[in-house]
């Protein structure tokens, strides 16, 4: 080493030993970095998505006809600049992630060149070089598995940000008919009319509280069957996760043999309202649903305000009711029972 003619002297070898270490540990830390605010911009514009598409779910409704293609586009416009703030956002963290990664470098090329000169003082030289050739073999190796690891954080972060930009947006704008059919299915072989709050002989005053069944009932028949509450999106038919006033209880044995994300819909006879009797994985979970006003939402748990209770149902199958459960509706839980349990609802 630095005796034969053009040999590189034991100083300039171990410098670019060190440069070379310290160079690939501030890259280590900078692809740490970067894999925490790649994590925190992709949640941010996520959420943001998110809350766009329940504030356009929740107008709809009120859009007329000749208004709703205006909307759609309205919705493609705020997506496209959630887009384009995000590819900016991470553009400004990849360059300061890069600024910190140069400075880091020249720190731990100082601290090593330190560690270099108090080890000059012994007389361990080949064992340093060994040490230094070692090390910077597996900063190559971990620095390998972290790159690869980086590229396909990315290629799934990708995927995630198309599925949110894309899905469930189809069916945004459909008409939902509300109280425009003459006559709406029971079960497969009966149909009952609907009941209009003009039908019934006395004015209905809803009570403060459910207080029996009997007023739940006239509640359900007067408010919510104009409302299509339990039924399927543009058609006659009840939906599959529909339930009559039934008991904690009994939605929970309904729900015992059925897979994590089973789901059914009960009328509540806490509040004027429902509940939603969710299956996970070690149990149950019951989520109360108000209908006192003119929207259906979560109580405590979700902002988000739905004209429907079927417009509830069906955003909650694409996106999580809680952050901290991870709830989606993926199985709807149907009747055991004939007749089915919601029949005095519709009699």
């Amino acid at each position: 080493m630095g005796e034969a003619p053009g040999d590189k002297p034991y100083e300039q070898i171990s410098e670019e030993l060190i440069a070379e270490r310290a160079r690939q540990q501030a890259q280590k830390e900078a692809e740490e970095l970067w894999r925490q605010k790649e994590a925190e911009i992709t949640k941010k514009f996520r959420d943001a998505m998110a809350q766009e598409k329940a504030r356009i779910v929740a107008e709809k409704w009120k859009i007329e006809m000749e208004d709703r293609k205006a909307a759609k586009l309205e919705e493609e416009k705020i997506q496209e600049e959630l887009k384009k703030r995000e590819e900016e956002e991470r553009q400004k963290g990849e360059e300061l992630i890069r600024q910190q990664e140069e400075i880091r470098a020249k720190e731990l090329y100082l601290s090593l060149k330190q560690a270099q000169q108090h080890s000059q003082h012994s007389d361990d030289d080949q064992e340093w070089e060994e040490q230094l050739r070692r090390s910077k073999a597996a900063d190559e190796e971990r620095s390998h598995k972290a790159r690869r690891a980086r590229d396909e954080y990315r290629r799934q972060s990708l995927r995630a940000i198309q599925k949110g930009r894309v899905a469930g947006l189809s069916h945004l704008f459909q008409g939902t008919n509300l109280g425009n059919d003459q006559e709406i299915k029971v079960n497969n072989n009966s149909a009952t009319p609907l009941l209009s709050p003009t039908a019934s002989s006395n004015i209905w005053e809803r009570p403060s509280r459910p207080f029996s069944r009997d007023v739940i009932i006239r509640w359900f028949k007067e408010e919510q069957i104009p409302r299509r509450a339990g039924f399927e999106r543009n058609t006659n038919r009840i939906a599959q996760w529909f339930h009559g006033i039934i008991s904690r209880q009994e939605a929970e044995e309904l729900l015992m043999n059925k897979s994590e994300g089973a789901f059914l819909v009960r009328v509540s006879e806490k509040i004027w309202g429902y509940a939603l009797s969710y299956r996970q994985q070690n149990g149950f979970k019951h989520f109360l649903v108000d209908a006192s006003g003119d929207f259906y939402s979560f109580l405590g748990v979700d902002p988000n305000r739905h004209p429907t209770l079927t417009d509830l149902i069906d955003f909650h199958k694409e996106e999580i009711i809680t952050s901290s459960g991870g709830e989606l509706l993926l199985e709807p839980c149907g009747q055991q029972k004939n007749p089915p349990d919601y029949s005095p609802l519709f009699e």
